[in-house]
């Protein structure tokens, strides 16, 4: 019935529902007061009837929005969830990082203290010659 665009409904059924009521009365074979009383009814009807009409579309709305919101909610907490993840992950790899590196100087280190040694004991070797 409704096909998103609820105001454009509504004032059609309005107009149309009164138009078509005008005509059917004022073409029916009754009084002036008979015919009033016709066109006052039919217009409350209608009323009464686009009323009914809006609460409908107001319900869905709402509905849509509350829809809407829970979703982003949901959309909040995955995204917040996943920062949780990318940092957990980013610390573990800097403290990898970290490791490596210490071990990189640690091992280093032995190779050039060993370089060294290795130099001196070739040069007391060629002094002792």
């Amino acid at each position: 019935m409704h096909n998103g665009n609820g105001g454009e409904y509504l004032k059609g059924l309005i107009v149309g529902g009164l138009i078509g009521s005008i005509v059917g009365i004022l073409f029916a074979p009754k009084s002036g007061k008979e015919t009033r009383q016709e066109i006052n009814k039919r217009a409350d009807s209608l009323i009464a009837k686009a009323k009914e009409e809006y609460e409908i579309a107001l319900e869905k709305t709402k509905k849509a929005y509350e829809a809407s919101a829970d979703k982003l909610k949901e959309l909040e907490e995955n995204a917040k969830k996943k920062v949780t993840e990318v940092e957990e992950k980013f610390s573990e790899l800097t403290d990898k990082g970290k490791e490596t590196v210490t071990e990189s100087k640690g091992r280093l280190k032995k190779a050039i203290d060993a370089g060294v040694g290795a130099y001196k004991d070739e040069k007391k070797a060629k002094k002792t010659t």
